[in-house]
């Protein structure tokens, strides 16, 4: 195991020095001492280190950055690594700022500028702190090693689930060396990825989801047979539900068929969220509200599917795709929406090999230097575009409109203006796709003029329209046409309650054509596709859902 990490910010590179010198001269024996410019940047290396499965001791941050103040970034940090200490190096005139981040971030210590001697303004304190976090340091990551071919769809299958679920990992090669040496000692070969293997050093070969959500410690066995509420969905709606249902007092557990967060937990940054004026990440806004969900007692079941809904009296009862069953007096369906496959010929050979729908973050270190291509004009991929410019060397923004006013929220339209390495392309569409074995080229064609031309790219992002995916509920539920769950009064039909209707009241506003059945979010017709409004209307179902119960 590495050597725990001590990590330094401060935007002054005399500072900087200074303070990493002063760290390294007395720790650097038994710490690994990293440091950072600005708090991006120190976040991008928190995060590169929980990956690898190491362990954070110690972080010193210097309050006044101009990008991010110190205690932005340590509030930050706390998501990555809530057990680290952490300190705040003020000026004199900050100390209101120290104060106030004593409750903001539980600062653990300020430290004023100047701090020498070191050894005694500042070695004193962080050997206190490092004993204190040596007594109850962060549990180290167990690293998962993938071992997979650069294109094999099975390979990314397996980092995209291991990523959405935060499970830390390291992604060899087939042809690295160690890659090599791990699939022998499995008695694997290349034509056998992925192969994941264990920190116990259990070898798992092509393993299905359920496999991996059990050797990450994600729970895919639910606790008993009954609950007050079963969501199904662990988008924002379906966490909402979760929070407030399991803080309110309710038997609640949460069914998630991959991994929570759902759309919204695949974005790069979401910059319209109440609350967040400096934007966050959808992976941490997930976690986060995952984390409160469980704090609540709230079960979160991963990697199981719900192919059945069906009424047993009072109860509501679901089945998985394995057969077995759970029931509950009531269910949210927050069930979100997928992204509808791109029909063009040549694409679907190449799912998972250059062809992705959704932000797939685990490719954008592959793609540094390349052209990106990105088809659909909505919020999440303008959110994209913004992500992959960091990476990509030109990032291609693919739309049938005329532009994107339409369709993407002007904040995300002004800044992807800002950014020279993103072009948007009007009136163009893909129609074929090309190569041998992964992706290689593609043909786009203008809509007005039906000219084609060809491209060279190995990577293209799908962020095109809405299915809610909801044909396990044919004769069950009333969708409408294209599919979304019906709910409340758009049930009544010339004052009408809907056929089968039970009850001698009207359905609840969010409440479906089944009593004690709500939807929530994307997948309920006609609803806002915002992440606030999805959260939204998860809270407002818990509250009908006690009218519910309350009436029974």
């Amino acid at each position: 195991m590495a050597n725990p990490v001590i990590l330094t910010v401060d935007d002054d590179p005399v500072v900087s020095r200074a303070v990493a010198r002063d760290i390294r001269r007395r720790y650097g024996d038994r710490y690994r001492v990293l440091r950072a410019s600005s708090g991006p940047e120190a976040l991008d290396a928190l995060r590169e280190v929980k990956l690898r499965g190491e362990q954070v001791a110690l972080l010193l941050a210097d309050h006044r950055m101009p990008e991010m103040t110190g205690v932005e970034f340590l509030e930050a940090a706390m998501d990555i690594f809530p057990a680290a200490r952490r300190v705040l190096l003020t000026a004199y005139a900050d100390t209101d700022a120290a104060i106030e981040a004593i409750n903001v971030v539980d600062l653990d210590h300020y430290l004023l500028k100047p701090w020498h001697p070191p050894e005694e303004k500042l070695y004193p304190v962080v050997d206190g702190l490092l004993e204190a976090w040596a007594v109850t340091p962060d549990a180290a990551s167990a690293e998962i090693r993938v071992v997979g071919h650069r294109w094999s769809a099975p390979s990314f299958k397996v980092r995209d689930f291991l990523a959405r679920n935060l499970v830390p990992y390291r992604w060899l090669l087939s042809d690295d060396p160690e890659g090599v040496r791990l699939l022998d000692a499995a008695g694997a070969t290349e034509a056998d990825v992925p192969l994941v293997v264990t920190p116990e050093g259990k070898a798992l070969v092509a393993p299905s989801e359920a496999e991996l959500a059990a050797l990450a410690g994600l729970t895919v066995v639910p606790a008993c047979d009954f609950y007050d509420l079963v969501v199904i969905g662990g988008g924002p709606a379906g966490l909402g539900s979760a929070v407030y249902g399991a803080s309110e007092g309710l038997r609640t557990v949460l069914v998630e068929r991959r991994a929570t967060g759902g759309q919204a937990g695949q974005s790069s940054r979401i910059e319209n969220y109440l609350g967040f004026p400096d934007g966050v990440s959808g992976a941490q806004l997930t976690d986060r509200a995952r984390r409160q969900a469980v704090k609540f007692g709230a079960e979160l079941l991963s990697a199981r599917e719900v192919v059945g809904l069906s009424e047993a009296g009072g109860a509501r009862l679901l089945r998985f795709g394995d057969g077995t069953e759970i029931a509950a007096h009531t269910v949210v369906l927050a069930t979100g929406v997928s992204y509808r496959v791109l029909d063009a010929p040549g694409l679907a050979d190449f799912t998972g090999r250059g062809v992705f729908y959704g932000a797939a973050a685990t490719e954008a270190p592959s793609c540094v230097e390349q052209d990106v291509y990105i088809v659909g004009g909505a919020n999440s991929a303008g959110q994209a575009a913004v992500h992959f410019s960091r990476y990509a060397s030109r990032v291609h923004l693919l739309i049938r409109g005329a532009d994107l006013t339409a369709s993407m929220s002007r904040y995300l339209i002004d800044q992807l203006e800002r950014i020279d390495r993103i072009t948007v392309h009007p009136h163009t569409a893909v129609v074929g796709g090309a190569g041998d074995g992964h992706l290689e080229r593609l043909t786009l064609c203008d809509t007005r003029t039906g000219e084609a031309r060809s491209v060279d790219t190995s990577w293209l992002f799908i962020f095109i329209g809405a299915e809610p995916r909801t044909d396990w509920l044919d004769g069950v539920l009333v969708r409408d046409g294209r599919g979304f769950i019906v709910t409340g009064p758009d049930l009544l039909a010339g004052g009408r309650r809907p056929a089968g209707w039970s009850l001698s009241r009207d359905p609840y506003h969010l409440e479906t054509s089944v009593p004690g059945v709500f939807a929530a979010g994307d997948v309920r017709a006609e609803s806002v596709k915002r992440v606030a409004s999805a959260v939204g209307e998860g809270a407002m179902a818990v509250s009908l859902v006690h009218r519910y119960l309350e009436a029974q």
